[in-house]
C-alpha cells in the first residue's frame, strides 16, 4: 500500500478503531488500526503511513511515551486523542510534538476535518503553483520549498504545525497576527476562546528560537496576538 493515502490509528478501544475506519475509508483513506502502544510505535516508525492517530491511554506504553519516541525519530503528523476536559493531557501532547489533539467523545466528520486540516499542513507543496521564496528575518531563514528552518545558521526540527505558524509570523514580521487568524490559517479551524492549543504551539516555536527575555523574537501583543518582531533585517522573496 502506498503512504499518501494510509492511516494509522493506535487506539485499545477497538469498537471506535472500526467506526475510525468507517467514515475514513469513504474519505480515500486506507486505515491500520494497533492496540497497543511498542507495536503501534513500530508501525509509526515503519515510513508505511501519512499520518497517525493516537491515543493517550494505551496498554503496553502509554501515548506520551510513544509520541515521545515517534519525535525522536519522525516527523511524521501525530494527532492526539485525549480524554475530555483533561487539559494537562493536551498541555502535554502539544508540548511532546503533537500537531493537534481531539478530546474523547468526538464526532467523526470533526476527526475527518482535523485529518485533512493537518495533512494540508504538512503536505503543503507547490504543484503547479509558484513555490514561494525564501523568508529571511534577521537570522531565522525560512524554505518553504524544502519546509525547511535555519536558525543562525543551525537547521530547527519543526512539526507541521510549528513550521506553519513560523511561516506565517515571518511572512507578517513587524505586523501583529492575530490568534483568529492563526487559529484559521495554521490550524484550519474556526477560532474558540477556550482553545489554547495555539498558544502552546507558539510556546514551541519561541523555545526553539531560544527566546527568554526582553530581545524574543515571537512577543505577545495582549489583546491583539503575535508579532514577530525583528522585521528590520526581513528580506522579502529573497532569491535561491
Amino acid at each position: 500500500m502506498n503512504s499518501v493515502d494510509r492511516i494509522l490509528v493506535i487506539d485499545d478501544d477497538v469498537e471506535l478503531c472500526s467506526l475510525v475506519t468507517e467514515y475514513l475509508r469513504p474519505e480515500g483513506f486506507q486505515v491500520e488500526c494497533v492496540h497497543e502502544g511498542r507495536s503501534g510505535l513500530a508501525r509509526a516508525l515503519g515510513g508505511e503511513h501519512l499520518l497517525v492517530v493516537l491515543d493517550v491511554m494505551l496498554p503496553g506504553l502509554n501515548g506520551f511515551d510513544v509520541l515521545r519516541r515517534i519525535r525522536d525519530g519522525s516527523r511524521i503528523p501525530v494527532l492526539l486523542l485525549t480524554a475530555r476536559g483533561e487539559d494537562v493531557d493536551r498541555i502535554v501532547g502539544l508540548e511532546i510534538g503533537a500537531d493537534d489533539y481531539l478530546p474523547k467523545p468526538f464526532n467523526p466528520r470533526e476527526l475527518v476535518a482535523r485529518i485533512r486540516a493537518i495533512l494540508r499542513r504538512s503536505q503543503a507543496k507547490g504543484g503547479e503553483a509558484q513555490v514561494p521564496d525564501i523568508i529571511r528575518v534577521g537570522d531565522v531563514e525560512l524554505d518553504p520549498a524544502t519546509r525547511s528552518v535555519r536558525h543562525r545558521g543551525k537547521s530547527l526540527e519543526l512539526t507541521s504545525v510549528e513550521f506553519g505558524l513560523l511561516q506565517v509570523l515571518l511572512r507578517e514580521a513587524g505586523r501583529v497576527v492575530t490568534r483568529e487568524a492563526l487559529v484559521d490559517e495554521v490550524l484550519g479551524r474556526k477560532f474558540s476562546p477556550f482553545d489554547r492549543s495555539i498558544d502552546m504551539h507558539v510556546s514551541k516555536v519561541r523555545k526553539k528560537l531560544g527566546d527568554s527575555g526582553s530581545e524574543d523574537y515571537i512577543k505577545t501583543v495582549r489583546g491583539a496576538g503575535y508579532i514577530f518582531a525583528m522585521a528590520r533585517s526581513k528580506t522579502k522573496n529573497a532569491s535561491r
